[in-house]
């Protein structure tokens, strides 16, 4: 019996994904092409593979039986197919990276455009968010998180700097007006341009400095998502709107300039970097293997 490979392809997924929309997340498909493709599989077989209801998907006897047999062959198929990059001059294909904004900002641009170099047949696409998620949604190959953002089951290897700090800053003009605070208290008596996650939480702004820790709850007139408003609370800090708390990369600049001056410095929180990481149960494509081996060369010249 001839078949479309693309149809058990999405069999496979479904069943592994456990549901439409969860396969179609990991896939960066979606759930009604995916359910047309497993309705067409069913019809050329002239057997049902899953129990459909409106909350679950669940393979029958026969699906089982199938999806048992299946995966190993599509393993074996990718395999194969990823196999050939070898026989190339240089690795080819896309390479899918989840990361935070700050990390597309301050980590990536030393290192994608040397790597776009190097391999040109690589496809980079890179999906920028603000709220953690699993490092496989919408078909990601690996990510970049912070330490305390790691998943389990994972490998993490260092990329970018290993040390960052968070820093404070508000322009000259409101500082003369409003007065230079010497301890993070003070803050709580200014106009402070704060964040929001995507979950919704907004963090306290938190302070470090010979062993002592101090977690601040500020106030003030904006507050920005994290991510892609953060740059509209930097313009407005350099506006004289009020203080603000980021990462000092992200501020350095207009701190060089004379636009935000430096409030504080000697209660910077400091942290450890990020890492790239990536599930090394399964099996690393050519372009994800290329990047690993480009991050690795990278921090040996550090």
């Amino acid at each position: 019996m001839s078949m479309d490979i693309a149809l058990l392809h999405a069999v496979v997924e479904v069943a592994k994904a456990g549901g439409f929309r969860e396969a179609a997340r990991v896939t960066g498909s979606n759930a009604s092409r995916l359910s047309d493709a497993v309705r067409r599989a069913e019809q050329q077989l002239g057997i049902r593979l899953f129990h459909r209801t409106t909350r679950t998907v669940v393979l029958t006897e026969a699906g089982r039986a199938l999806i048992d047999r299946l995966l190993p062959a599509m393993n074996e198929v990718d395999a194969a197919l990823d196999a050939l990059n070898r026989y190339r001059n240089t690795p080819g294909g896309t390479l899918r990276l989840n990361v935070p904004v700050s990390a597309a900002r301050l980590v990536l641009p030393a290192l994608v455009p040397e790597f776009l170099r190097r391999y040109p047949d690589i496809q980079l696409e890179i999906v920028a968010e603000s709220n953690v998620q699993d490092v496989f949604r919408d078909g990601c190959d690996a990510g970049i998180r912070y330490d305390e953002r790691l998943e389990q089951d994972v490998v993490a290897i260092p990329i970018g700097p290993r040390i960052q700090r968070f820093s404070a800053a508000a322009s000259p003009a409101y500082l003369d007006v409003h007065g230079r605070p010497t301890h993070p208290c003070e803050l709580m008596q200014h106009r402070c341009l704060r964040g929001r996650f995507a979950s919704g939480v907004m963090p306290p702004w938190e302070f470090e400095r010979e062993g002592e820790s101090l977690s601040v709850e500020v106030k003030g007139p904006l507050v920005v998502s994290v991510g892609g408003a953060v740059d509209l609370a930097v313009g407005a800090a350099i506006a004289g709107a009020g203080i603000i708390y980021l990462f000092e990369e992200w501020l350095q600049p207009a701190i060089a300039s004379g636009q935000l001056e430096a409030i504080l410095q000697p209660w910077w929180l400091s942290f450890s970097g990020p890492y790239l990481y990536y599930n090394d149960r399964r099996l690393i494509p050519a372009p994800l293997q290329a990047f690993i081996d480009f991050v690795r060369e990278a921090n040996r010249a550090l």
